[in-house]
């Protein structure tokens, strides 16, 4: 038989060992988050040495509902993903800026965005790529919520990213690595978009 003393001693271990799980798991949560928040906080810069290059950036309008396209150069990195990233995080600061004609909160923006090939379709010689866009939370939790403004959010991404990286056809979004339902209660992210939905519209 265990004597008394042991099996407190056992008891107590055993509930030191599940609090200090607990507290390990809470500090690692902390940290991934403030690793989030510098992600969201710091610039995106590219290589001091990259050449600036021509950006075609399709800038949203809440006035008129409308879509013009502006040209701007930008220093890009070499790796597709990090340009693209680069070319968004643009386009989001620009509708971050003091008297922006679709504002958007600073501090938010895309965590990542990476392409994958699709299979070739029927008659293609060139098979296409779908773009996904990781944004983050605080830019969906931020974002004004109504149909346009959310709509002309995501046709604003998916006409920039057209205009300048030309083997995107499909285009998908999630938020914090997840699906998820709409951006900011209207706009649908569940679907996959195609790149053609993104023209030079003027209005919704």
């Amino acid at each position: 038989m265990i004597p008394r003393h042991q099996r407190i001693l056992f008891w107590i271990l055993l509930v030191s060992s599940v609090v200090m799980s607990v507290i390990l798991i809470r500090l690692r949560e902390r940290a991934h988050d403030r690793l989030l928040d510098a992600s969201q906080t710091m610039p995106l810069n590219p290589p001091s040495h990259a050449a600036a290059q021509d950006v075609t950036l399709m800038i949203a309008n809440d006035a008129n509902g409308s879509l013009t396209s502006f040209h701007e150069k930008i220093a890009l990195p070499g790796d597709e993903n990090a340009r693209a990233h680069v070319v968004l995080q643009r386009l989001i600061s620009i509708y971050a800026q003091p008297g922006s004609a679709h504002p958007i909160a600073a501090n938010s923006g895309v965590h990542e965005i990476f392409f994958l090939p699709l299979p070739p379709a029927v008659n293609t010689v060139v098979p296409g790529e779908m773009a996904v866009v990781n944004l983050s939370g605080s830019f969906a939790a931020e974002h004004p919520s109504g149909i346009e403004p959310e709509t002309l959010t995501l046709l604003s991404i998916l006409g920039t990213l057209h205009a300048n990286f030309p083997d995107i056809t499909q285009v998908r979004f999630l938020v914090d690595g997840q699906p998820r339902e709409t951006l900011a209660g209207h706009a649908d992210l569940s679907r996959v978009y195609l790149a053609a939905d993104s023209p030079d519209v003027k209005h919704l």
